[in-house]
């Protein structure tokens, strides 16, 4: 099914999806993961926590779910799931290739994943994620594109792609790094046949990092659905971490401020679906409540002030640890 199914939800929440980074590996750099998950990150533990997450979302309205090779078991769980529930058939799945999970379920291991967006890894992976979502994938996304990535002169893999596409699976890139405009620009350029291969691109955007924003709105009018990941700038505006002007606004709309982080990227124009990187259903919630933010021009302003010089940002998300 296609991922323009998402155009016809009607929930108030269906503009905001539920990501699986969080819980479907032991580690991440998320901020507060000492907290937010069971002291034991056993298999059978991560998979009880990403159920409880989705029947939470789909029962407060989210209607899209992502996840990648590289997030661990994400794919797994997401599986499990949908088979357990028949029912559900509203669901858009998104995932991605070109990362590869190489931590073994570890916490401390040397390297968590590797990248490679070389044909025979998607071939390879493309193959592992039918094995594990078959017809219920709608999305696939080459997973962090950056400007000089192969990926977008790879004439081989393009057509690859677009076979996929005229199979009814919809063919998107995530990007990362301080040139995501440049990498989203260069991505819109990508033709097969004289048709624009990507229906979709997934980028970081928040109060911190605004860099990419012309950019998707440029991918927004050439026909593109803008997904945001990293709203929360991996934990750095939630509550505990939080700058001073975020944690006033939140006062002042009695919300949270992971929910006023996430209203700000909904009322932008050219945003489609925003990322919920939730690891708790407690986080969903809040997150959720973003869907009826309510924020005035002066408040809009203060927070705006907060953004970052995209080398800043992107080096200290670098020097994150993965807990």
């Amino acid at each position: 099914m296609s991922f323009a199914r998402l155009a016809s939800a009607t929930t108030a929440t269906c503009h905001i999806g539920l990501g699986l980074a969080a819980v479907g590996r032991p580690g991440y750099i998320n901020l507060g993961r000492e907290r937010d998950l069971p002291a034991d990150r056993t298999v059978g533990a991560l998979r009880e926590r990403t159920h409880e997450l989705l029947d939470a979302a789909y029962a407060q309205g989210v209607r899209y779910v992502d996840a990648a090779r590289s997030y661990g078991r994400s794919e797994e769980f997401l599986a499990d799931w949908l088979r357990a529930r028949p029912d559900v058939t509203d669901v858009v799945v998104g995932s991605k290739w070109g990362y590869t999970y190489t931590a073994d379920w570890s916490t401390d291991a040397a390297q968590h994943e590797v990248k490679d967006h070389s044909l025979r890894t998607y071939e390879r992976q493309r193959a592992e994620t039918d094995t594990l979502l078959g017809d219920r994938l709608d999305l696939y996304q080459i997973h962090s594109v950056t400007p000089h990535s192969p990926a977008l002169a790879d004439k081989e893999l393009h057509a690859r792609l677009a076979e996929a596409a005229a199979g009814g699976l919809t063919i998107g890139f995530s990007t990362s790094g301080p040139a995501q405009a440049d990498a989203v620009r260069a991505a819109l350029a990508v033709t097969v046949g004289g048709e624009p291969l990507f229906r979709t691109v997934q980028s970081t955007y928040n109060l911190l990092e605004t860099s990419a924003a012309a950019a998707l709105a440029e991918a927004h009018d050439a026909g593109l659905t803008v997904i945001v990941k990293e709203g929360m700038a991996n934990g750095r505006l939630a509550a505990a971490q939080a700058p001073r002007a975020l944690r006033a606004v939140a006062e002042e709309t009695n919300l949270g401020c992971d929910a006023v982080a996430l209203a700000v990227i909904l009322r932008r124009p050219w945003a489609g679906v925003v990322l919920s990187g939730a690891a708790t259903a407690g986080q969903l919630a809040s997150n959720l409540q973003a869907a009826a933010g309510d924020l005035d021009e002066e408040q809009l302003d203060r927070l705006a002030a907060l953004a970052e010089e995209p080398a800043v940002y992107w080096e200290r998300r670098g020097q994150l640890p993965w807990h």
